[in-house]
């Protein structure tokens, strides 16, 4: 029994000090948020403050106009170097035509054929790795955006507008005509 009345009396001991400690901590809690009061309505806390949400600020649109500069950065980079590959790939299709002109001319000298064959492979090969394609045009239907019509013909086995004949071949870059397909189109 006295066993007994002593847990009762620790535990009430335990409970009176948990409250004491309660107000302790809620007297602590309520002097901390006058002196933050305090702290807040002095002018100088409050020009610092101001200071620091103005710089806060600053930064933050400093942040944004950079991104935006590297963005448009890239975006320029990439144009030019598309312009200036359109501009070298324009000036090197007159002698891919001329490969496939000898390619394609009658030679006795089978060596000699298939070394110009190899080369024109290899020309293409490297056209195509920078994104060049040829416009495919023979049975396509003409497209002034693609095509160059040359000349006109009339003949019932093709549809309307389908080209016949190819005289020279075009190239594009991605959606840039580099050389418009020069094509003969059924009328």
């Amino acid at each position: 029994m006295e066993e007994q009345e002593e847990k009762n009396v620790n535990e009430e001991t335990k409970k009176d000090e948990n409250i004491s400690e309660e107000k302790d901590q809620a007297t602590v809690k309520e002097e901390i948020e006058k002196e933050l009061s305090d702290i807040k309505q002095d002018p100088e806390v409050q020009k610092m403050q101001e200071d620091l949400e103005n710089t806060t600020d600053r930064l933050k649109r400093l942040m944004a106009e950079f991104d935006n500069f590297k963005k448009r950065n890239a975006k320029e980079r990439e144009v030019l170097y598309s312009s200036i590959l359109i501009d070298v790939v324009s000036k090197l299709l007159p002698i891919l035509d001329n490969l496939e002109k000898a390619a394609n001319a009658e030679t006795q000298d089978a060596n000699y054929k298939q070394g110009v064959e190899l080369i024109l492979k290899q020309y293409t090969d490297v056209l195509t790795s920078f994104g060049v394609t040829q416009i495919e045009s023979i049975g396509k239907t003409f497209d002034p955006e693609l095509h160059e019509a040359v000349s006109m013909v009339q003949d019932e086995n093709l549809g309307e507008k389908e080209i016949k004949e190819e005289f020279r071949k075009g190239y594009k870059l991605g959606d840039k005509v580099i050389r418009h397909a020069m094509v003969v189109v059924n009328q």
